[in-house]
């Protein structure tokens, strides 16, 4: 089976700025992928190239085998992207209305609104919508038909809690029925909570590659949290073995250790008899941030 994206050595270069740096990489059919960075890290420049609206400056980008201009046109791929506006003088539904119209595959406009949560106002303008709603139309315009990948640009920016796990809840339910659905997001805790696989982005280069559980593992460090009765002995806690950070809140100490087994024997080693011990992985957003900043120290 032909993959839907594949990244060949690409590279993207906006004077001396290079957004995108020889990026290799290949999405397979019914995966949810998430796309991190920091500002700069080229992921929007990645999706322009993915969707046809940029040309690299070296390498091949191939959807389902394709370019990717003659796969859009086959509707393969529906994109939900934070630039560009909306059509104002027009209702809910009739641009949904336009949006199957003009799809290869399309389903029926109901349905689109009913699966973005637009059938209760399907006869609004358009220009009277908030912004969680606006990003449901953007939603329904990406999903107007049958596309067997769909790109999603920080999708459920603006949304309230309870529509983004509806939104999510839908997008489980596109991926379950073999699509591939790409997203890239700053809400670290989407990525952690919905994706299979985790793509790190940092200076248009593929950082890291793999599962939250992976991308986690892959900062080596742990969280050790404790209360300790009486004064906190700071500079005895920060010559702990294989300790990468600290933080004390008056009684209660939380560290980060590239050890946590080595770093707790120790503690216990000083006299110190912790309370409420808790020793638990990185969260992937504090995964991202070491990798991130481990990466930008090696550049300096």
């Amino acid at each position: 089976m032909t993959n839907p994206v594949e990244f060949d050595q690409v590279s993207k270069a906006y004077g001396a700025v290079r957004a995108v740096d020889g990026l290799t990489l290949d999405l397979r059919p019914g995966q949810t992928v998430a796309l991190l960075g920091p500002n700069g890290a080229g992921k929007s420049t990645t999706l322009d190239l993915l969707l046809g609206l940029r040309t690299p400056d070296s390498g091949t980008v191939r959807l389902f085998g394709t370019g990717p201009r003659e796969a859009i046109t086959a509707g393969r791929v529906g994109a939900m992207l934070q630039s560009g506006g909306l059509m104002d003088e027009v209702t809910v539904a009739e641009l949904v209305q336009l949006a199957c119209d003009l799809h290869p595959r399309p389903y029926r406009p109901c349905e689109v609104l009913a699966g973005a949560g637009l059938a209760q106002i399907a006869g609004r303008k358009v220009n009277k919508l908030s912004g969680g709603q606006a990003q449901r139309v953007r939603f329904a315009l990406a999903t107007a038909g049958d596309s067997d990948l769909i790109v999603l640009d920080e999708p459920t920016t603006g949304m309230d809690v309870t529509t983004r796990q509806a939104f999510w809840a839908t997008m489980r339910e596109q991926a379950g029925q073999g699509r591939t659905v790409l997203f890239a997001t700053h809400y670290l805790e989407e990525a952690d909570a919905v994706a299979d696989r985790v793509l790190v982005l940092h200076r248009g280069r593929l950082l890291a590659d793999g599962t939250a559980a992976e991308i986690k593992a892959r900062a080596g460090a742990r969280r050790v949290s404790f209360d300790l009765d009486g004064t906190v002995d700071e500079p005895a806690l920060r010559a702990l073995p294989f300790l990468t950070g600290l933080d004390v809140s008056g009684r209660t100490v939380r560290i980060r250790s590239a050890d946590a087994d080595a770093t707790v024997h120790a503690l216990y080693g000083l006299g110190l008899f912790p309370r409420n011990l808790e020793v638990a992985g990185l969260g992937l957003e504090q995964a991202f941030v070491a990798l991130t900043t481990a990466e930008e120290a090696k550049t300096r």
